[in-house]
């Protein structure tokens, strides 16, 4: 079974942030200010990452006249970080459900690829048609996640990955047998190979200064799929969590935090 093009048509109706429209034109203003401010935050966290970044220069990049501008929105540049972690989170878990809703509703995921598809689609495009925009989220994340563990996590308040916890449901019941401490380390090898590849697809198609074949080409995000799919139902060695499967009746430990977003899985 191939990809639903509906289904990815339809998680790609929205962007990341959504941008207010109040009526005065004060309020427009300062909400285009405000998104201005993430939009150049976002883009300067995906480069080099927080650490890297400083107040100032995110309100240069964002074209502000006033090098308080950032107080005045946000508070602390920690807090922008929060709000932009949530932006996407929040944005990715809606279509992830979306996705999953209508696989539901006619009677799957039927397949480990179907469930695969749920996690990778969503998870792209996050900037929508605005060429004015640039996908940076996933690379801002990946990067946070690394740095920054605590943050991330703290940030998601333990929210918004409804939807990656219901695909993780779905891929327990349709992965080949196997114990389930050996799954959920499959969990967390998927969620560190699909969040460092969708974010090297996300650097290279905002690369404007050359082409780039491999990631441009319209057969690489089925690939991603293949290689995921093949990934969680490759056989397992018996020699592999053998002490495991002899004490079957033990409950498995859970991973420590599943954080949504494109699949984090910290252990």
């Amino acid at each position: 079974m191939t990809y639903n093009d509906d289904l990815v048509h339809h998680v790609k109706m929205t962007k990341l942030p959504a941008r207010s429209k109040p009526p005065k034109a004060v309020a427009n203003a300062r909400a285009n200010a405000r998104e201005q401010i993430k939009l150049a935050a976002r883009r300067l966290f995906a480069l080099r990452g927080i650490d890297g970044v400083s107040v100032r220069e995110i309100v240069e990049a964002a074209a502000q006249k006033n090098h308080g501008s950032l107080s005045y929105y946000f508070g602390t540049k920690e807090a922008l970080v929060r709000e932009l972690v949530a932006d996407g989170a929040k944005l990715i878990d809606e279509r992830r459900n979306a996705f999953l809703d209508a696989l539901e509703a006619k009677g799957g995921p039927t397949s480990v690829r179907d469930v695969v598809e749920a996690l990778v689609y969503p998870s792209i495009g996050l900037a929508g048609d605005n060429e004015n925009e640039e996908d940076t989220y996933t690379r801002f994340i990946v990067h946070l996640g690394m740095s920054h563990r605590e943050l991330f996590m703290d940030a998601l308040e333990k929210r918004w990955n409804s939807g990656y916890l219901r695909a993780l449901e779905h891929l327990r019941r349709l992965m080949p047998e196997m114990p389930a401490t050996a799954k959920n380390q499959r969990f967390v090898f998927m969620g560190a190979y699909l969040g460092s590849v969708l974010a090297m697809r996300e650097a290279a198609l905002t690369d404007r200064t050359r082409p780039h074949p491999t990631w441009s080409s319209k057969n690489t995000l089925p690939h991603l799929v293949q290689t995921i799919v093949v990934m969680l139902e490759a056989p397992l060695e018996k020699s592999l969590f053998a002490e495991a499967a002899r004490n079957s009746s033990a409950r498995p430990r859970p991973p420590r935090a599943i954080v949504g977003s494109v699949g984090m899985i910290f252990d």
